[in-house]
């Protein structure tokens, strides 16, 4: 932030002694706020132009007002000494409130600093903690998802148009070699030919049964 000194025109110009050779030519001051003075050539009509801009704004009445009241060798030591142009600066009420502005940001922006390398310790430990989840309950998470998403693939599959088309085949396969079975022992006399017809009778309906409903799953559409 950098602040020019304004000066005045007509009636408010400062009336500068014509012994102004006390005055450094080269001085570290921007043109802008080195006064004007009646032998100086070095003044543009912007230059001008801007600083009664300047003075007219309402938010810098309070440096016009202290800078009316210097006389002009106070001014003079204002453009020629850097150590009291600083000290002038400093004392303003707008770069007072800055300044103030300023280290309260710097002070909040310390204790935050100082309250996260606090924490440093907790982090650290919950991201060892991260770590022992990771590697360890993680895994076994995974193992027991993938046993349970095996066994919903198996319920699936064995539910699916084929699963069932096979559990018929299956079925009726199984009730066909009972009756052979069956009927192997009935040749040796193992069973009694009461038993055997009633036995046999089912096993034989049952087999002709799941043929037809697996001939007629196979034709149909889902």
């Amino acid at each position: 932030m950098s602040w020019r000194i304004p000066f005045f025109t007509g009636s408010d110009q400062v009336q500068t002694p014509s012994s102004t050779h006390g005055v450094p030519t080269q001085s570290w001051y921007p043109p802008s706020v080195v006064p004007p003075s009646s032998q100086s050539s070095t003044y543009s009509t912007s230059s001008s132009n801007e600083l009664m801009s300047f003075s007219a704004d309402a938010k810098s009445a309070g440096i016009v007002s202290r800078l009316k009241d210097k006389s002009v060798d106070e001014l003079k030591k204002l453009l020629a000494d850097k150590a009291a142009y600083k000290a002038f600066f400093n004392s303003l009420d707008e770069v007072k409130i800055q300044n103030h502005t300023y280290g309260d940001l710097r002070k909040e922006t310390l204790q935050l600093a100082e309250s996260n390398l606090e924490k440093e310790p907790s982090l650290v430990e919950l991201k060892n903690q991260c770590n022992v989840i990771r590697t360890s309950e993680l895994a076994s998470a995974q193992e027991k998802l993938a046993e349970l998403l095996r066994q919903r693939d198996g319920i699936v599959n064995s539910n699916s148009r084929s699963g069932l088309l096979d559990k018929l085949n299956e079925a009726a396969y199984t009730a066909d070699e009972e009756s052979e079975m069956l009927q192997t022992k009935l040749q040796k006399e193992e069973v009694d030919i009461r038993t055997f017809v009633q036995s046999y009778k089912n096993l034989r309906t049952t087999h002709h049964k799941l043929t037809l409903l697996h001939l007629a799953a196979k034709t149909s559409v889902f």
